[in-house]
């Protein structure tokens, strides 16, 4: 049997191939972010069952949407529809189980009769560096540039967020209120919030692992998120805020009607937080940055 010309094993232990290496390439938003930073250009992308029939921008990245098609999200993509300019790879995650993530069962099941699919995984039982690296893999596999800025800009990224939160360490054995306390956050109304469990997402294992602290949620249901009320939310002592950003959470302006929600904007920093980012050097570098910043001004004010 005549050997492919590419071919890539998955986080499924699936082997993709190809007769030549891809060149017309879908992909979920989020993966198709993350190969636009590894130099990989794509020709379409499409959402989650949380998305619209527009593109989330958060999630997009440095996507340039204005040349590229998106496919729509939820039960709008159908076969039919995600093998629009006949694909010649599809790039897919997954949080876990080898589950297509955004896509429906039945319709990931009968894409792969048509095209290569590739899905990574970017769920709790892999680390941040992993993540990327598993991209990193995919992407050079593509013709993808070799990342030495991104690598660069990381690698300085990481340096400044330890010196930062060395430094608050310093402070809070003297003062116990020196220590800056990171809070994660997902608004659902003006009735309730998510809160991320640390330990369920990569990127705020990261940060733990560069010394931020982190704050932890109540013990309860709920594997990666904790539903609370917004006083209950209110009650959980921090100085910054991530707040999720993409389209499926509440905007912030819906909710400063709301006295607890303007409680912890009186008394902490509140950062945009995208829990879907591109799993790329460049990006990974922008958020250790907007992190480190934050501790820094927490610590001097």
């Amino acid at each position: 049997m005549e050997k492919p010309v590419w071919q890539f094993s998955d986080d499924r232990g699936q082997r993709a191939t190809a007769g030549r290496t891809p060149a017309r390439v879908t992909a979920y938003i989020q993966a198709a972010a993350t190969l636009w930073d590894n130099g990989v250009g794509v020709q379409a992308a499409f959402g989650s069952f949380h998305d619209g029939a527009e593109p989330d921008r958060a999630k997009a990245g440095g996507l340039p949407l204005d040349s590229i098609r998106y496919l729509g999200a939820g039960h709008a993509l159908d076969l039919d529809t995600l093998l629009q300019g006949r694909p010649d790879l599809v790039v897919a995650v997954s949080y876990g189980g080898g589950q297509v993530y955004g896509l429906a069962p039945e319709t990931a099941k009968h894409l792969e009769e048509h095209v290569p699919v590739v899905v990574i995984d970017v769920g709790h039982s892999r680390d941040l560096a992993g993540i990327r690296d598993r991209f990193t893999e995919l992407a050079r596999s593509l013709g993808g540039d070799h990342h030495e800025e991104g690598a660069r800009l990381l690698d300085a990224a990481r340096r400044r967020l330890r010196t930062v939160t060395a430094a608050t360490r310093a402070s809070a054995s003297a003062d116990t209120t020196g220590r800056p306390r990171v809070l994660a956050l997902s608004p659902a109304g003006t009735d309730q919030v998510h809160v991320a469990r640390p330990g369920a997402w990569p990127e705020l294992r990261a940060l733990a692992e560069h010394g931020v602290h982190l704050v932890e949620p109540p013990a309860g249901t709920g594997a990666s998120w904790a539903t609370l009320t917004w006083a209950e939310a209110a009650a959980l002592p921090a100085e910054i805020i991530l707040s999720d950003i993409r389209v499926n959470a509440t905007p912030i302006e819906e909710l400063r009607a709301d006295a607890h929600w303007r409680s912890i904007e009186d008394r902490s920093q509140v950062l945009p937080w995208n829990p879907e980012t591109p799993c790329s050097a460049r990006a990974h570098a922008r958020f250790f940055v907007l992190v480190a910043d934050a501790v820094a001004a927490t610590v001097v004010r």
